[in-house]
């Protein structure tokens, strides 16, 4: 049991654990004697102040303990604790919860877990039926049926029954051969995701001047989504190449405005056919020229 009051001759080793602190750290980064504290029977902890900078608030926590009836008092430990008010890191945090969107980057690779909730088994054909099922049995008729209308013969004498008309093959030819698919909780959490980012409250889906369901330049998605979601192909468009909601817009829509024609200058007027007399010195003439007088017209000698 721990003792409250700490023994005397271990609390007056205050040098020893100086000493001790002192090998341990750098040179100048043990201060001041802070407290005592008892761990135990003639089991005490001296505690001295940490100048490092990088530890604000941080102890040198050195213990020392004497045996039974012994005068001399021996080390233990000499360790660095953070006190009440000390500079302290983070918690730590996993990686796969401190991972974010943008952060895998080229040769990186990111493990999805086993019981990872955005995805559920798909269909790999090791669950198929037995051939005794009726699924199978029906399958296997429709193979034959589909073999007898391009190759000669019935069905009974082809060596094998072709592979295209079993549930794998349907499967893989509908895109569903995979080991695991989305769920539906993995469709709610990417539409949730992509509304956010691209869906009509948005500051760009407020000021656009139509959505993008009018819009020539998108791309439908495939599926369930297709119903809310489709893929900007506009190379001007802030969304080009991003998964947008039907709800979303941009300046840049197909329809949005139609650009006005330049208007057509007037034809210039210009008179060729008329000869307009100038006269080259008008001072001789004071200005004026008397009417039947001789005058020199411009472009004439």
């Amino acid at each position: 049991m721990r003792s409250r009051t700490p023994d005397r001759l271990c609390a007056e080793a205050v040098e020893l654990a100086r000493e001790a602190a002192q090998q341990a750290a750098l040179p100048g980064e043990v201060g001041e004697h802070v407290g005592v504290v008892a761990d135990g029977d003639r089991v005490v902890t001296h505690l001295f102040e940490c100048r490092e900078p990088g530890y604000r608030g941080w102890r040198w926590a050195v213990t020392v303990a004497r045996a039974s009836r012994a005068k001399v008092v021996t080390l233990d430990e000499t360790v660095l604790l953070p006190g009440d008010d000390a500079l302290l890191a983070p918690e730590w945090v996993p990686w796969s919860e401190r991972l974010r969107p943008g952060d895998l980057g080229p040769g990186d690779l990111l493990p999805t877990q086993a019981d990872d909730l955005r995805l559920e088994p798909g269909f790999t054909g090791e669950d198929a039926p037995p051939p005794n099922a009726v699924v199978s049995e029906e399958m296997e008729q429709l193979a034959a049926a589909e073999d007898a209308e391009v190759t000669a013969g019935s069905p009974a004498t082809q060596p094998t029954t072709p592979a295209r008309g079993s549930i794998a093959a349907l499967a893989e030819e509908l895109g569903m051969r995979r080991a695991r698919v989305l769920s539906r909780y993995g469709l709610h959490t990417a539409a949730d995701r992509w509304d956010e980012s691209y869906g009509a409250k948005t500051p760009m889906a407020q000021a656009a001047p139509a959505s993008c369901v009018t819009c020539g330049f998108l791309v439908p998605l495939a599926g369930s989504l297709r119903q809310a979601f489709g893929v900007c192909a506009n190379e001007f468009s802030p969304a080009d190449g991003r998964v947008v909601s039907l709800t979303y817009g941009c300046g840049g829509h197909s329809e949005a405005a139609v650009m006005p024609k330049p208007p057509r200058p007037a034809q210039p007027v210009i008179d060729e056919t008329v000869v307009e007399p100038m006269p080259l010195h008008p001072d001789r003439t004071g200005g004026s020229v008397e009417p039947g007088a001789p005058q020199e017209e411009l472009g004439h000698s």
